[in-house]
C-alpha cells in the first residue's frame, strides 16, 4: 500500500463523513444542551465503535485471504457493487433535490460525559452501513499480499481521524456550520460529490483482476 493508496481511502472517508448522517445529528442535539465536553465525548464514542466494525471486518477479510482468492475477489465484486449502488443513490438524491431539513430538537436535559460516549458509540455500532463500508472498501485498498489487519488498522484510523477532525470543528464552531449544513445546495453539492466518487472507486474495483 502506497500514500497515495492511503490518500485515495482518506477522500473517501472524508466524503461519507461531511456528508449528513445520524452522527452529525446526534452532536447537533447534544451541544446546546450539554455542551462541548459532551460533544467531544459522543465523538470518543464514534472513535471506539469504528475499531469494533474495523475488528469484524479484519477478521471475515484475513480468514478469506487464508481461505482462497477466489473468495476475496468475489467480496471485492460485492463491494463493487455496494459502492456503485450508494454512489448512484447519492447521485439520484442530489439530482431530486433535498428537503431542507427539520430543525433538529436539542436534547431536553444534560447528558453525562459517560452518558454522551455511549450515545456515541451506540449511534454507530448499531449501524451496520459502517461496517458494509469496510467491507466494501477494504478489499480494494489491501493487496492480497498485504499484512491485512496492520493495513485494516490503518485505514480504520484514517476514518477515525477523519471523524475526529470534521466533528470536533463542527462542535467549535456549531452555531455557523449547523446554519451552512441545512442549506439544499450544500447537501446537493455533498450528495453530488459523494456519489461520484463511491460510483468511480466501484467500476475500478469491479475491474480488478483476481
Amino acid at each position: 500500500m502506497t500514500l497515495l493508496d492511503i490518500a485515495a481511502f482518506a477522500l473517501v472517508a472524508a466524503l461519507l463523513v461531511i456528508s449528513p448522517g445520524p452522527n452529525g445529528v446526534l452532536i447537533a442535539k447534544t451541544v446546546p444542551t450539554s455542551g462541548k465536553a459532551a460533544g467531544f465525548a459522543n465523538i470518543a464514542g464514534f472513535f471506539a465503535s469504528f475499531y469494533l466494525h474495523g475488528t469484524l471486518s479484519i477478521l471475515g477479510i484475513s480468514i478469506l485471504l487464508v481461505q482462497s482468492a477466489e473468495l476475496f475477489f468475489i467480496v471485492k465484486m460485492l463491494g463493487a457493487a455496494y459502492l456503485c449502488f450508494i454512489g448512484v443513490k447519492a447521485l439520484w438524491q442530489a439530482w431530486k433535490g433535498i428537503a431542507t431539513p427539520a430543525t433538529v430538537t436539542p436534547a431536553r436535559r444534560r447528558r453525562t460525559l459517560a452518558r454522551a460516549v455511549a450515545e456515541g458509540f451506540l449511534t454507530n455500532a448499531l449501524n451496520p452501513k459502517v461496517s458494509m463500508f469496510y467491507l466494501a472498501a477494504f478489499p480494494q485498498f489491501i493487496p492480497l499480499s498485504a499484512d491485512a489487519a496492520k493495513w485494516g488498522f490503518a485505514l480504520v484510523t484514517v476514518h477515525a481521524l477523519t471523524n475526529v477532525v470534521w466533528f470536533g470543528s463542527l462542535v467549535l464552531l456549531f452555531s455557523t456550520l449547523k446554519g451552512l449544513g441545512r442549506r439544499a445546495w450544500v447537501q446537493r453539492w455533498l450528495k453530488a460529490a459523494t456519489g461520484a466518487v463511491f460510483v468511480g472507486f466501484g467500476l475500478k474495483l469491479a475491474t480488478l483482476r483476481p
